[in-house]
């Protein structure tokens, strides 16, 4: 067994996972997996810049995730930075800063590696399963960015499109600072706009209805599994492998869309740091689902950061 620990710095969160891998067996044993909401990828979109309190948050977690790594003995450490630092005039900030905290350089990584590490992550578990058809398409609804890659036992085809909860609230969503609660019909249509131009940008690399399951990847995927179970707190354990109807995600749609900031904070699985982002996440998977005529999304609590875990060992 190798002890490895993997960060993903996203747009919208961190997380860190530390765990225990047998490359001959293909297990992977959870030492600790833990995630901060710290939106890296504040104002990107609007400036080109990281804001500096954004950097702060995200050091602030670094140094947390330092001393964990510190404390089980990982042997190695690999830090994958995604869409926000891709996208930043300032980006050498960022690098400066994890280095000098956790001693390793995050690797800025292309939307097809992304897209790898996500697949990897996502369907090693679900090798052998006789209900689950191939091939896979694992989509990866990130804070910035969504990842499309499809494949069997190995990756055919991937592509990551610059579409994320995060950039669609904050393009479409948000007026003179504030998030619009709840959006009104012309807002929920420019945002429906961007999503399918992006999924025609996606289609044009992945042939999108050659897939026979859906798998979701991501907070905006296992936040909308939970409310779809009731759960009355989150639950990793349940809402990983959970199957959703295409029903079930327009009716929740429709609900967050509807829906107050104090409404949907009040949800119980709903992390506070997803509150003001959630519907626009909730828009890009319902029409994710309805371009594919998927008509259920199997939900993966396992994903980049597994992957990454992986590409070490």
């Amino acid at each position: 067994m190798k002890r490895v620990a993997a960060i993903d710095c996203g747009t919208n969160s961190i997380r860190l996972l530390v765990a225990d891998l047998d490359p001959e067996t293909g297990e992977l044993k959870d030492l600790d997996r833990r995630m901060k909401i710290v939106r890296l990828g504040q104002g990107v979109d609007r400036t080109g810049r990281l804001a500096p309190e954004a950097l702060e948050r995200t050091f602030a977690a670094c140094r947390e995730y330092a001393a964990v790594i510190e404390e089980l003995g990982a042997e190695r450490l690999r830090f994958v930075a995604t869409s926000a630092s891709r996208d930043a005039e300032n980006r050498d900030d960022f690098v400066r800063g994890v280095v000098d905290i956790l001693g390793v350089e995050p690797e800025v990584i292309t939307g097809d590696q992304e897209a790898e590490f996500s697949f990897t992550g996502a369907t090693k578990e679900l090798t052998g399963r006789a209900d689950l058809a191939k091939p896979y398409l694992v989509v990866d609804i990130g804070g910035g960015s969504t990842e499309f890659v499809l494949g069997s036992d190995s990756v055919q085809a991937a592509r990551s499109v610059d579409v994320g909860c995060v950039r669609m609230t904050e393009r479409h969503l948000v007026r003179d600072g504030e998030v619009i609660d709840p959006p009104g019909a012309e807002q929920i249509a420019a945002v429906k706009a961007d999503i399918a131009a992006a999924l025609d940008r996606a289609a044009a690399a992945v042939p999108l209805d050659e897939a026979h399951t859906l798998v979701g990847l991501a907070g905006s995927v296992t936040t909308m599994a939970g409310i779809a179970l009731g759960l009355p707190e989150y639950d990793s354990a349940a809402i990983h492998h959970s199957r959703i109807p295409l029903a079930k995600v327009r009716e929740i749609t429709e609900r967050l869309l509807a829906s107050t900031h104090e409404e949907r904070a009040a949800i119980p699985v709903m992390h506070a740091g997803r509150v003001d982002v959630i519907a626009a996440g909730a828009l890009v998977l319902l029409a994710i689902m309805e371009r594919t005529g998927a008509q259920e999304v199997v939900v993966s609590e396992h994903d980049i950061l597994d992957g990454i875990a992986w590409s070490i060992a």
